[in-house]
Formats: C-alpha cells, sequence, structure tokens
C-alpha cells in the first residue's frame, strides 16, 4: 500500500517535489493585507463589557488602604474586582491591584481613576549591572561548574590570558497586538474564549483548572496573533478574570491590555552579566580555559540565568571554572523570549573570543575557524562560517581592530555562532477529501505569523498533488485535533509530520476506491498535477475531480499524528548558524549604522523557502533591535520603568537595518575546509527542524563585534547607544 512507500520515502525526493522547498506565498497573505483577518481585539460581542486595570505606580510597595468607592458609584460601572487588596506586597511597578469592568472602556477607564490607593513605599532594586553593588539578599547562588584544572591552565606559559566585562540588558516583550482575551458564557457551563495565544488547544485546560469546569465545556479561537514570542502561553490573570466576570455578570467581557500594562506585565527577557577570563594558547591560537562569572536578572523571583549559558556553543573548552547569580529585581517577571537564554549567551561569549582574537591579533574569522572543533558541530559551522564569509565579502573588508582609517566614519566586521534545538511538538492532524474534490485540514495549532498556515497547505498539496491554494487550512480553534503550542520552534515539525501522514492516510483511501475504475491495484497509482495516475500505465489517468466522485456521499477523513511510534520520524531538531555584520560607526556621535547582515542558517528540511528567508529576516531585525535600541530603563530613585511606551522604548524601522542577506543551508553542501578536506552534508537528510528562534541569536553579538572592529574598543554591554559608544571611545583617549 501508499504507507509501505511512504515509510520509505517519507518526504518526495528532491527531484520529485512540486511545492516543497520552493518558495510559495503565504495563502492569508490578503485576508492581512485588506484587513478581513480578524484578532482578538476586533472581536466584539453583542451586550459585551470591557475591563481595565489599575496598576502599581511603585516599584516595590504594601498596599496600606484601598478605596473603591467612587469607582463603584459610576453610572455603567458593573464590577470592581480588587485583585490584590490591603496588606498586599507589590514587588515591580505595573502589577495588577483591581480590575474595573464597565458598559464601555471609556467608563472602565474613569472607573480605574476613581480608585484610591494608600501606599507604604518600599525599597527596590532595578539595576544589576555591577554584581558586587547588588544586597547580598537579592542574590541568589545560581550554581558553579568545573571542569579540568583551571589554574594550571591560566599557569603555563604558553596561554596568554584575557579578560573582559559583558553585558546584554533585560528588554521587554513588545508584541503589536497586546495581550487580552474575550470571554463569553453560552449555557451554564460553555464557555468561548477569544484570546491572543500561542498555545490554542492548551488553554482550555489551564482554563478548566481556575474555573473548576471540564475542559471540554471550553472553546478556545485565535485565528490570527500580532506577535508571541513566548509571552502569550497561558491565558494570564486578565483572562481567568474575565471569564469569571463574565458568568457572573452574565455577559461577554473584554479585557486587552492598555500599552504600559503590556510593556510592563507581559513578560520580560532575563538580563545577563559576566566576567569572562580565557586562555589562548599562543602556538596554535586554541582556547585552553574559560573562567566565568554570570549573573542577570529574572524579575521579582530572580531566575532566568543557567550556568549552561557561557561558554556558549563553545563547550567542549577542556578546562572550565563557572559560577553564576540570580538577582531578584523589582522588575517586569520574566517570561520566555525567543530563544531563552541564547541571546545572552552569545553575547557573553562570542565578544570575549573576538577580543580574545583581537588581543593575539588574529584575524576573527581565522581565529573562530581554529576553535570550531569545541563545538558540537564542528562540520556545520566550518561550512557556514566559509560561506557568510564569502557573501559578506570578509578578505576584502576585514582590517584588525580600530585600523580603519583616520575620518569620522569607521566600518568594521563582526562575527557570531549560535545553535537551538527545534524539536517537532505532539500534533494531531485530519484531512478530509470531500465528493466536490475539495479538500480540508483541520488541527488545533495557532499561526504565530510565521506561515503556519501556508506550511501545512504546502505538505498537503504536494501529497494530494494538488496546488496550496486548494487546500483549505483550518487552525486556531481548540475544537480541532490538539497541537502542541508555538514555543521552542516546534510547530513546523510538529504540523508538517501530523497533516503529511494525514494527508498519505486520506490518499490510500481514495486511491481504494478509485482503483476499480481503473483497473489496477491501489499500489499502482500516483497523485500528480490535479490527476490520480497509474504508475505502470503512464496513459491511465483520471482527474482529480472525477476520482473524487467515487468516494459517494460521506468525505474521506485520513488521520495523523506527530509522533508515530508506527512510523519513522519525519522531523528532528539541532541546527547550527552563523551571522556576520558589516557596520559603520560615526566616531563624532557614536550612532552606529548597519551596512551589511549576513544570515546563514541551517534548518533540516525547508518546507516553504520564502517563509523560511522571512523567519530568518524577522529574527535578525528583531536582534538589530535589541542590539542597538531596546532596553528597558528604570529610574533608580523610584525605580519606576520610564519608557513602557511606543515612543521611548525604541525599535529600528526599516531604515535602520541595512541589507540583509539570509542564506539557507539547503540539500546537499560541500565545501572545503581550510585544512583541504572536502565537507559534504546533507542539510534535507534529517527532516523538517524549526527555525523560528535560531536567527534572533546571534546579530547582538556580531554587532558588537563589529562595532569593536571599527572603533578599536569593546563597547561593553548593549544596545550600542551612541552615549555607550562616546563613552567607550573616550576610555581609549578618544572624544569624550
Amino acid at each position: 500500500m501508499l504507507k509501505a512507500d511512504f515509510l520509505k520515502t517519507a518526504w518526495p525526493e528532491p527531484g520529485k517535489r512540486i511545492w516543497i522547498g520552493k518558495e510559495v506565498n503565504r495563502i492569508d497573505g490578503v485576508a492581512k493585507a485588506s484587513g478581513r483577518a480578524k484578532y482578538t481585539y476586533d472581536i466584539n460581542r453583542p451586550n459585551m463589557l470591557w475591563g481595565k486595570f489599575l496598576i502599581c505606580p511603585h516599584a516595590h510597595a504594601r498596599i496600606k488602604r484601598i478605596d473603591t468607592s467612587q469607582a463603584e458609584a459610576i453610572p455603567g460601572v458593573r464590577k470592581v474586582e480588587i485583585v490584590q487588596g490591603e496588606g498586599s506586597e507589590i514587588v515591580f511597578h505595573g502589577d495588577e491591584i483591581a480590575l474595573v469592568v464597565a458598559d464601555s472602556e471609556e467608563l472602565a477607564v474613569d472607573g480605574v481613576r476613581a480608585i484610591k490607593v494608600e501606599y507604604e513605599v518600599l525599597d527596590h532594586v532595578v539595576d544589576e549591572t555591577n554584581l558586587d553593588q547588588i544586597p547580598r539578599g537579592n542574590r541568589r547562588p545560581g550554581g558553579r561548574r568545573r571542569t579540568g584544572n583551571v589554574d594550571e591552565a591560566f599557569a603555563s606559559p604558553e596561554v596568554v590570558t584575557i579578560e573582559g566585562q559583558y553585558g546584554i540588558p533585560m528588554i521587554t516583550h513588545c508584541c503589536l497586538e497586546s495581550h487580552g482575551v474575550v470571554a463569553e458564557w453560552t449555557g451554564d457551563d460553555e464557555l468561548t474564549v477569544w484570546i491572543s495565544t500561542q498555545n490554542v488547544s492548551g488553554i482550555s485546560g489551564q482554563l478548566a483548572n481556575a474555573l473548576k469546569i471540564p475542559a471540554g465545556n471550553i472553546r478556545t479561537i485565535c485565528h490570527f496573533i500580532g506577535g508571541g514570542f513566548g509571552s502569550k502561553f497561558g491565558p494570564d490573570r486578565w483572562g481567568i478574570l474575565a471569564a469569571k466576570i463574565a458568568r457572573e455578570l452574565n455577559r461577554p467581557v473584554k479585557i486587552m491590555l492598555d500599552r504600559d500594562h503590556e510593556l510592563l506585565s507581559a513578560g520580560t527577557r532575563p538580563s545577563g552579566f559576566a566576567r569572562v577570563k580565557l586562555g589562548v594558547d599562543r602556538k596554535t591560537k586554541k582556547v585552553v580555559a574559560w573562567e566565568s562569572t554570570l549573573w542577570g536578572t529574572g524579575g521579582p523571583g530572580g531566575g532566568g540565568t543557567s550556568i549552561s549559558v557561557t561558554p556558549y556553543i563553545f563547550t567542549r573548552i577542556p578546562n572550565q571554572r563557572r559560577e553564576a547569580y540570580n538577582v531578584r529585581a523589582n522588575v517586569g517577571p520574566r517570561r520566555a523570549w525567543r530563544a531563552p537564554n541564547h541571546p545572552q549567551g552569545a553575547a557573553l561569549t562570542m565578544t570575549a573570543l573576538a577580543d580574545a582574537a583581537a588581543a593575539l591579533g588574529v584575524d576573527e574569522l581565522q581565529f573562530f575557524l581554529n576553535n570550531v572543533d569545541l563545538t558540537d558541530r564542528p562540520d556545520v559551522y566550518t561550512q557556514e562560517l566559509l560561506i557568510a564569509a564569502d557573501l559578506i565579502e570578509w578578505r576584502k573588508h576585514w582590517h584588525p581592530r580600530g585600523e580603519s582609517g583616520s575620518g569620522p566614519l569607521v566600518e568594521g566586521l563582526g562575527i557570531s555562532m549560535h545553535t537551538w534545538g527545534g524539536r517537532p511538538h505532539n500534533s494531531q492532524a485530519l484531512v478530509h477529501i470531500y465528493p466536490d474534490g475539495s479538500v480540508d485540514v483541520q488541527l488545533g495549532s495557532q499561526d504565530l505569523g510565521t506561515g503556519t498556515r501556508t506550511v501545512i497547505a504546502i505538505v498537503v498539496a504536494e501529497t494530494l498533488g494538488l496546488k496550496p491554494e486548494q487546500i483549505t487550512v483550518q487552525i486556531g480553534d481548540s475544537r480541532y485535533p490538539p497541537s502542541g503550542a508555538s514555543g521552542g520552534s516546534t510547530t513546523v515539525g510538529g504540523v508538517s509530520s501530523s497533516t503529511r501522514r494525514a494527508a498519505v492516510d486520506a490518499l490510500e483511501q481514495l486511491f481504494e476506491k478509485v482503483a476499480p475504475s481503473l483497473g489496477v491495484e491501489p499500489t499502482d497509482l500516483v497523485a500528480r498535477n490535479g490527476r490520480i495516475l497509474s504508475k505502470s500505465k503512464p496513459d491511465l489517468s483520471v482527474s482529480w475531480k472525477r476520482a473524487c466522485r467515487t468516494i459517494g456521499m460521506e468525505p474521506i477523513t485520513g488521520q495523523g499524528r506527530q509522533p508515530d511510534p508506527e512510523d519513522q520520524p519525519l522531523a528532528s531538531q539541532g541546527v547550527g548558524g552563523v551571522q556576520m555584520a558589516h557596520v559603520v560607526v560615526d566616531k563624532d556621535t557614536g550612532v552606529v549604522r548597519i551596512k551589511r547582515f549576513v544570515a546563514v542558517q541551517d534548518c533540516g528540511l525547508i518546507i516553504d523557502l520564502k517563509t523560511a528567508k522571512s523567519q530568518v529576516y524577522g529574527g535578525v531585525i528583531m536582534g538589530i533591535a535589541y542590539a542597538l535600541y531596546e532596553e528597558c530603563v528604570h529610574d533608580p530613585i523610584t525605580g519606576r520603568r520610564l519608557n513602557p511606551n511606543m515612543e521611548f522604548y525604541k525599535l529600528p524601522g526599516i531604515g535602520d537595518v541595512g541589507e540583509i542577506i539570509a542564506h539557507m543551508m539547503v540539500g546537499k553542501v560541500t565545501v572545503t575546509a581550510p585544512d583541504g578536506r572536502k565537507i559534504t552534508i546533507d542539510y534535507d537528510e534529517p527532516g523538517v527542524i524549526g527555525l523560528g528562534e535560531p536567527p534572533v541569536i546571534s546579530p547582538g553579538a556580531a554587532i558588537s563585534n563589529a562595532v569593536a572592529n571599527a572603533i578599536g574598543v569593546r563597547v561593553p554591554r548593549l544596545p550600542l547607544t551612541p552615549d555607550r559608544v562616546l563613552a567607550a571611545l573616550a576610555g581609549k583617549g578618544g572624544l569624550a
């Protein structure tokens, strides 16, 4: 049967692919561009109420008294819910104190303004840049680890020691669509929630636990989402409150966070700071010893950093001594932010390595190539380093650190490397083939804007011999078969595997129906270009629509799941990537501009090349944002966040990102290594691997290294704002 062939081939061979691996336009592009796509913010139900939060204006305080009477007296205010009452300790600016639910958004805002709260302001910690200045009570040991003999390695006369301190600050999630939900009860225990989420299939269970009702009574809908990046896995306090109050008042309730509330409370990426000491053999230029002290904040609860963050990628350095501290600070709570811990690890490791290369007077590219065997995939990184170097014209533009000319505009190059898992999540899918020839696929996944719908359509179209636009993709609803949350770059592997299996199952059933009319065995049939054909008699075929007439009254339903214990895996995990930045720095103003940015990335078998490149472009732009602009700024006196808005929480515009080149490692690639070896790798062989997170990891380190190469001195922490660039130049005798 067809499944037997499927077990051997899994994905179509390169020469037989029609859609897989090609540049296919997104099937939901028109809906988004035209405004037809409906996001949670667009949902307005009949007789709906609005909810707004009163948030705490202090970084650390205790509530002494709260008076809601004036708010409750406002006509149209239906409910004032105290979230944290008298005696509660509030541990960050922006935490929720009370919720006002009213007939309109404006009335809810009026109600929030009418609430009176008296606070006892307490001491706070909002600056973790200097470990020695953080109160001991706010520092928690995060682990220690030792490998080899570090002291002996550093003591060797053949070892050159390089030391530095590096930092990457806390940044906030900045989803264009803020967190929010619309909750509506239909019947005694039937709840529908429209929620901006990365976890359509999982939200129902989470809400069920909070509301004490069966998960099957809750329907979760999210057809489109305006950004998540790791911050939208759960219903959150606002989702649970919206559902509870909607049931109490018997009216739908809508809560969407205001922008300041969103940037203060909806999650931050923890900071990372490190003191690093490197030992490099002066003859071989190999790193032989690593010592680091790492610290960072994960918000009020601490956490967020890991002893394994450094050394990043270069985990096979023979002698290592590492310790870490988790800082409890009065800042927003931490949440997963695209590739958790990896941007910090890259920023703290790759900068130290580049400084070592500069101190030794070695070409940075040669230094990374020379030490690539200290990683877990040296051949992959060797290929990607050499390809990236060609694309950015490394030989033409590289120069020793600081030797880029005497004028105010100086240029530089920098390198970073990264890795990620990207394993597939669990997923189930149904593929229906109808008697009229139409096809749909259903699964409870979500599309974060990464092209999930298009990937699903391509996989089904490839399997059935149709075009992607002929496939109706139905996702974003918990009534469909469950599929995992979109986190960890697991979605593309999960949904493509389950839909491929479901489509094969459906096609096999169709062949059983069609075969008798053609006088052949079902195993002799193949679907291609809108027809069902005989493999043994190529002239014997029937159109897709005519073939579907044999189905009868009921549609064919194919089922697929990931993983399938009876099937070979269609997806894998583990990728590498190399990025290089070419920057221009104005030494008079300190302004950094991206001239060219090269991203070379592998991700297994690519389903849609256009979507894959788009993922890389987006990740790089996001990385440029935290490298040059993004930072949560706190007032050291009050502890308040000074920039919880889109005006002063800076993000780049299209004119700020320069030329971005995305090079995907596809198929068999052969590269000649510096030692003359021919390295050949088939990047399709592992199957599908997630791509969402890897491209965002390296930009901070690559751009920081490029700036150091341009101006001749390290700017010790991100973002590389003009004042920090000028301060670094002043430190080496340049302009103040």
